[in-house]
């Protein structure tokens, strides 16, 4: 199987995520079947596609004049059946209601050919447990994120019986087609960006709750500090420029352990003062590595003022 190959798709469910789904495909020149049994919601579904497309071509990401052809790689249907026969992949994004998606699973199943690569757009659900399709291998969850024609993000997500080929056939249709994939060794709650995210959630109501600080100051302090950073050294990273051995000296304060932290630290990888921590900074020097990231830092800085986006939407 080669994703280079997929000429045509199917996106199950017109609604929030649905309808920018099939956009994005339609935008990398696939033709692709938007399938919804309520007709509202898929005359709903195309409207949205024509206004977001016209907010790309006013910020310049395409021309006015590619919308036309764009819009007929569109094919807007209530026929799961007829329209999943002949697709080289096939994506459900209906809502998150398990029996809902045994049912699509079902009808995918019994209507695509055998070799489909079968996707789900969940945001959480464990379809690997509920969905009933032959060749289960083919199975694989590819989470968007809202708005699915902006956010660059992918999170393909194997199940215990996908296929390598398959988790790699589909974190390369998402890379042609212009997103980033995130790839998963194993399914779990909420994958990786929802799971952060729910943390940093939980941890700002805990704080509005108890009076510590007010929605606005938190989404301040949000945006001025870990905002500027996150898109430039991400989670994982920024703890090699804090330090290995004081990531471990905060946990050890928390009674909290982790064998990857103490394993580094006991090698005497202690981030980006020893060239080497949880990434491998390749003999660069602490300064030379500092400097990048600042000019970057400074960067984002500027740019972020510039666009003024520290005022509330």
């Amino acid at each position: 199987m080669d994703a280079n190959d997929v000429k045509h798709v199917l996106v199950v469910g017109a609604g929030v995520m649905g309808h920018s789904i099939a956009q994005v495909f339609a935008q990398a020149g696939i033709e692709t079947a938007l399938m919804d049994l309520d007709d509202n919601v898929l005359e709903h579904g195309v409207s949205l596609i024509k206004a977001n497309l016209a907010t790309l071509a006013e910020y310049g990401t395409i021309s006015k004049e590619e919308i036309p052809s764009i819009l007929k790689r569109v094919h807007p249907t209530t026929g799961l059946a007829s329209s999943a026969k002949k697709v080289d992949f096939a994506i459900e994004a209906v809502s998150e209601v398990p029996e809902v998606k045994k049912k699509v699973f079902l009808q995918l199943s019994g209507s695509c050919r055998k070799d489909t690569v079968i996707a789900s757009n969940t945001s959480g659900l464990n379809i690997f447990n509920m969905a009933d399709i032959r060749n289960p291998e083919r199975l694989v969850i590819a989470h968007w994120y809202a708005p699915a024609h902006i956010i660059p993000l992918v999170e393909v997500v194997p199940g215990p019986d996908t296929s390598p080929d398959v988790v790699s056939y589909t974190a390369r249709l998402m890379e042609n087609i212009g997103k980033q994939p995130a790839v998963m060794k194993e399914f779990v709650t909420g994958f990786i960006a929802n799971k952060i995210n729910f943390a940093i959630g939980l941890a700002a109501l805990e704080m509005l709750e108890n009076g510590v600080a007010s929605p606005e100051e938190i989404d301040r302090a949000v945006k001025f500090s870990i905002g500027i950073r996150l898109p430039i050294v991400g989670v994982m990273q920024t703890m090699d420029f804090n330090g290995l051995d004081l990531v471990q000296n905060i946990l050890n304060g928390l009674n909290s352990k982790n064998s990857l932290i103490n394993e580094r630290v006991e090698q005497g990888n202690l981030g980006v003062k020893t060239s080497k921590g949880i990434y491998d900074y390749e003999g660069r020097s602490e300064e030379e590595v500092l400097k990048k990231r600042d000019l970057l830092y400074l960067k984002m800085v500027d740019h972020l003022k510039a666009m003024k986006a520290f005022e509330p939407v």
